[in-house]
């Protein structure tokens, strides 16, 4: 990529920058108990993520971080980007429609990753401005570990009123550039050369001849509170005030405060991952949301149930579908989930 260095920022040219790609300026290391706190945020509960003799059972070296984990320093890397590619928008102030994400390998404790984005389009739509995001995470190596496209439906607004900065979290987007070397135009979209690593999926994993069309995952139904969407907020570092104040969600039509994305993609994946036996047989996860889980003062009930839709027996893997429902309202209204099997 040391080419890619000479390349002239298209933002210095004042050009539109879709399809161009920026790296942050810094790695970010997966800590330990960071694993372990995002693990008990998303409730993904398999001992590999918080036991190193149970990730060693599987086969990892190291502690083993929940699937969605990259979500968590994913969302740093766009906001240090924002300002390039989009400014006059507010991530905080963005709603997330669809995730979808491809696993190369597995996020392990003591990684160091860095990040790519690149703002892969944008048109007006749903009232606002639709705005879909490539980030690639890459390891110390420079090897993806995962690349992900995220759209989001949100308006280049002017300085927020008085009445609604009250309840903004305040410092949640430092001005990095003071303190760091500023995100990095690294050129156009290609095609990467680095190859990811073919990582196969452990002994520990479901077996392919034990799986057939049309088996149903065992359902999991739970009620996330109030208090899970500020736990989350400040793990993965979402200050969208829609996730605590009910004030400012009902000012932007909403019943009342609505829970992130992320979280409800992140708690999903544990009905896949317990059934499939090992987290890092995962290869991608699809999800188009389509109503938000509205949590009231007795929380947010929601129903996650799956089934497996197809079986692939050259590459020994299968396709998952998955739904959603909350209060009776499909909450995902297209979920997927491609895994490798032993």
């Amino acid at each position: 990529m040391s080419d890619e260095t000479a390349v002239t920022d298209p933002a210095a040219l004042d050009v539109p920058t879709v399809g161009c790609r920026y790296r942050s300026c810094d790695y970010y290391e997966v800590g330990r108990e960071k694993i372990r706190e995002y693990a008990r945020a998303v409730r993904n509960y398999h001992p590999a993520h918080w036991s190193e003799d149970a990730a060693a059972d599987l086969g990892y070296d190291r502690l083993l971080a929940p699937p969605t984990f990259g979500a968590v320093p994913g969302y740093l890397a766009y906001a240090e980007v924002f300002d390039t590619i989009l400014p006059g928008y507010d991530l905080s102030r963005m709603i997330q429609t669809d995730q979808m994400i491809e696993f190369h390998r597995p996020l392990l404790a003591g990684d160091r990753i860095g990040f790519e984005i690149c703002l892969d389009s944008f048109r007006r739509a749903f009232g606002g401005d639709l705005i879909v995001l490539r980030q690639t995470i890459l390891d110390q190596d420079d090897l993806p570990v995962a690349t992900s496209r995220t759209s989001m439906v949100g308006r280049a607004d002017s300085a927020l009123p008085g009445s609604v900065d009250a309840v903004v979290m305040h410092g949640a987007r430092p001005d990095i550039r003071r303190a760091h070397r500023p995100s990095r135009y690294v050129g156009p979209v290609t095609e990467p050369v680095r190859e990811p690593r073919a990582v196969p999926a452990s002994a520990r994993a479901r077996r392919f001849d034990a799986v057939v069309p049309g088996e149903e995952l065992p359902p999991r139904t739970l009620t996330i509170s109030r208090g899970d969407l500020v736990n989350y907020a400040g793990v993965a570092g979402d200050p969208n005030p829609i996730h605590w104040s009910a004030e400012f969600a009902t000012r932007m039509g909403l019943e009342t405060v609505v829970a992130q994305g992320m979280l409800t993609i992140g708690i999903s994946v544990d009905l896949v991952t317990s059934w499939l036996g090992d987290p890092g047989a995962l290869r991608a996860y699809n999800v188009r949301l389509t109503s938000p889980v509205h949590v009231g003062a007795s929380g947010g009930r929601i129903e996650f149930r799956g089934r497996v839709k197809h079986l692939d027996a050259g590459a020994r893997a299968a396709t998952i579908a998955i739904t959603a429902e909350h209060d009776g309202r499909k909450i995902f209204g297209r979920a997927t989930a491609e895994v490798a099997l032993a």
